[in-house]
């Protein structure tokens, strides 16, 4: 069944706003809105039209959707991305340091000048997308402020 019914209009064009794309949404189950609330996060999309963008820097939230005017800036998804990804950056730096310490036996400081990059760059990579994702979680189960 679609989540989106109903075609997408442009402007309106006394306000000049696009408050006439608001989806209209089937009665869906709590675990249909939270895999489409992932999603659409993770695509750092707007989690109620999955058109606009959710972010407009790299951590900045949107105080607005730019297609539906859905209130994006009112989510607080501040403090549980960096938990998550620190979590997952760490399972990967953890597993690969171990591995490489056990074939190779390498120095100390082959082993920071190597997982220590990786572990900035990975948090930096996946952070964002996690943050799409919580704000996505937030929307499914409309907790806001």
């Amino acid at each position: 069944m679609p989540l989106f019914f109903g075609p997408i209009k442009g402007l309106d064009q006394k306000t000049g706003t696009n408050a006439t794309m608001q989806p209209e949404y089937s009665e869906q189950s709590s675990g249909s809105r939270l895999l489409t609330g992932l999603s659409r996060g993770f695509r750092r999309k707007c989690p109620n039209c999955g058109h606009g963008l959710a972010f407009g820097g790299y951590l900045k939230l949107r105080q607005e959707c730019d297609c539906c005017a859905h209130p994006i800036g009112e989510y607080r998804c501040d403090d549980a991305p960096p938990y998550f990804t620190i979590f997952i950056v760490g399972h990967i730096v953890v597993g690969g340091a171990l591995t490489m310490e056990q074939s190779m036996q390498p120095s100390l400081a082959l082993q920071l000048s190597v997982w220590l990059p990786i572990t900035v760059l990975l948090c930096l990579g996946f952070l964002p997308f996690i943050k799409g994702a919580v704000l996505g979680t937030q929307w499914a189960m409309k907790i806001k402020g």
